[in-house]
């Protein structure tokens, strides 16, 4: 069953998506080997760095940052690149706030669908200031970049926050995976995929969250 699941997934989108577990457990090891697994998988290099700026989100900036010294390690990107034209990576020195804000709101209400407004409510309930930095410096500046199509960044962060063990943030992204594309053949591969990233716990608590989004959803 599970190797059917798994073959959901292309080639490169399995590989990304191991990265995104990686970056989860932060073992510089696991991130080289992954790495040069992506690399192998052809992954564009564009689609990695763009995982990598987005995982400041999900896994935090200390093991993002050890993130980027492993991939710039490996010889991947840097200002050399940058210098001589780029990747085609959004340049964000601008202070275009509306832009961002428009932007944000649209990504996040791919994401989060009829919850979307339940979603603000809540923001607004937790503190003023949640709603602007999720909307305008989450979805606006980074989810929304170009680089990385929307469903691969959820189906990533399906990845990343079942390693963490956030039950209540990874139902909402396995409904924000649907809400973007990914099939439900997809997403039950990503769980596949991450499956030794987890212990006999979070195994548990994932595929429960799953069952709970599939009987609502589908």
């Amino acid at each position: 069953m599970s190797d059917r699941r798994a073959r959901e997934l292309d080639t490169q989108t399995d590989a990304l998506v191991r990265v995104a577990a990686a970056l989860a457990h932060g073992t510089v090891s696991d991130l080289k080997a992954r790495f040069a697994a992506a690399r192998d998988a052809r992954v564009p290099d564009l689609w990695v760095e763009e995982l990598l700026l987005q995982s400041l989100l999900v896994v935090g900036y200390p093991r993002a940052l050890v993130a980027f010294g492993v991939w710039r390690a490996s010889g991947a990107g840097g200002p050399a690149r940058e210098e001589e034209g780029g990747d085609g990576a959004e340049d964000l020195a601008h202070e275009d706030w509306q832009a961002w804000a428009a932007r944000g709101a649209a990504a996040c209400r791919e994401v989060y669908g009829r919850a979307y407004h339940k979603l603000l409510v809540n923001l607004r309930g937790l503190h003023p200031a949640l709603e602007d930095l999720v909307l305008v410096d989450a979805y606006g500046k980074v989810i929304g970049r170009p680089g990385l199509d929307l469903k691969r960044r959820e189906l990533c962060t399906v990845a990343a926050i079942a390693v963490l063990d956030a039950a209540e943030q990874l139902h909402s992204h396995l409904r924000g995976a649907l809400n973007t594309g990914a099939s439900p053949e997809e997403v039950e591969a990503v769980l596949v995929t991450v499956d030794a990233d987890l212990d006999a716990e979070r195994r548990r608590v994932a595929w429960e969250q799953w069952e709970d989004v599939r009987r609502r959803k589908l």
